[in-house]
């Protein structure tokens, strides 16, 4: 289960400012919603999607403790 700020507490804050996991958790749900998003919606998709990039993805090497994906739930 997400435990984290919530969309409407990051919609004032920039997406460099984001956790990794609220950007997973935000982009897997957009993601899943992308045939419903309007124009707004797509915008912020859009932006969270940059930053994603703009980090150099999720990708990290795994360990015997975490392993290679960020688990927000």
């Amino acid at each position: 289960m997400y435990v984290g700020r919530d969309l409407t507490e990051l919609e004032g804050v920039d997406p460099a400012d984001w956790t990794d996991k609220e950007l997973a958790f935000f982009h897997h749900g957009m993601q899943q919603l992308t045939a419903y998003l309007n124009t707004q919606g797509n915008s912020r998709h859009q932006t969270i999607i940059k930053e994603i990039e703009k980090r150099g993805g999720f990708h990290r090497e795994a360990t015997w403790t975490n392993g290679s994906e960020i688990h927000f739930d």
